[in-house]
């Protein structure tokens, strides 16, 4: 694919230095993608070593090539970041010195037209970042209800006319169901007022990003990764986790936040009876954003946010 190895990953500088690298520890790139940030891990390393993890088989093959000059410090897991802590015990790892998740949807899913993700070229309804997972945004947009769409619509579109998409969606599929993406994109398109097709932003944009969300379960395997990550690092690890909308950093930011919090007694307890200790200290209270020059570059990057935690001595006690 042109211009595939002179992709330049989001927030890069910022994430290597949040990762305080050592050439002799553990690291985990927990969204391997086009292989940007793992492949700067990995010159920082000697005899250090770097786990890279993906559901998406493409993004793995593509990382043998890139990554090739480096593969003696590399393994690469086809797999969930979720299963993150199930890995490292896998793999004989008892802790990382260092954990990135890079929680946008990779460049090369977004081109690849077939993949059914875009709503600017025609594909089948597909938008599996995992092809091995058994839902497609075909089966949402043909089998669920209209209360069902209308709420994925609100909550993970943020669609402001989840409502009247939904109604529109299931009146269409009556006739002859919705096989292709431009088909979808028609169907919202003769839904929305004039005025929201003049938006600057495409009219499909807020649908196809909740139908996404809700075929992959994004949102859903956020904190249970977070809390496995911690817990597979060691004490001093670092934590970096890039987001690029409000429902995923709302997640980050609060499971980062309960997780740096230490005594849950009521303030009227005379002594600490619950024994919490912090399990993270939050290395940065605000997130990390890009610069201007980085946006210009690379306007993908406008709503990317980095937060970074540092785990804590404490030895981990199941909640």
């Amino acid at each position: 694919m042109q211009g595939e190895f002179s992709h330049v990953p989001v927030l890069l500088r910022e994430c290597i230095e949040g990762l305080a690298i050592r050439p002799d520890g553990i690291y985990v790139d927990g969204t391997l993608g086009r292989a940007g940030h793992s492949l700067e891990i990995a010159r920082r390393l000697t005899t250090g070593r770097l786990i890279c993890i993906d559901q998406d088989e493409a993004a793995i093959e593509a990382a043998k090539v890139r990554l090739a000059e480096y593969m003696d410090r590399i393994t690469l897991v086809r797999s969930n970041f979720n299963a993150v802590g199930e890995i490292l015990r896998e793999l004989g790892i008892a802790g990382a010195d260092g954990m990135l998740f890079d929680l946008g949807v990779s460049s090369p899913q977004l081109d690849d037209a077939e993949r059914g993700f875009s709503y600017m070229h025609d594909a089948p309804l597909d938008m599996r970042m995992d092809r091995r997972a058994a839902l497609t945004a075909h089966d949402i947009v043909n089998t669920w209800s209209a209360e069902e769409l209308k709420r994925i619509l609100y909550e993970y579109g943020e669609e402001r006319y989840a409502g009247a998409i939904a109604r529109s969606i299931v009146r269409a599929r009556e006739d002859a169901p919705i096989g292709t993406t431009l088909q979808l994109v028609e169907v919202i398109r003769s839904t929305l007022p004039a005025a929201a097709k003049r938006e600057k932003q495409h009219p499909a944009k807020r649908s196809f990003q909740a139908i996404r969300i809700a075929v992959n379960d994004e949102l859903g395997v956020l904190e249970p990764m977070l809390r496995g990550a911690v817990k597979g690092l060691n004490p001093g690890g670092r934590l970096c986790v890039i987001t690029f909308h409000s429902l995923e950093d709302r997640i980050v930011k609060k499971t980062m936040q309960a997780l740096a919090r230490g005594c849950t007694c009521p303030p009227d307890f005379p002594v600490c009876v619950c024994g919490n200790k912090p399990k993270v200290r939050i290395v940065s209270r605000k997130p990390i954003l890009p610069g201007q020059d980085e946006i210009m570059d690379n306007p993908r990057a406008r709503s990317a946010k980095l937060r970074i935690a540092e785990r804590t001595e404490f030895e981990w006690k199941e909640d």
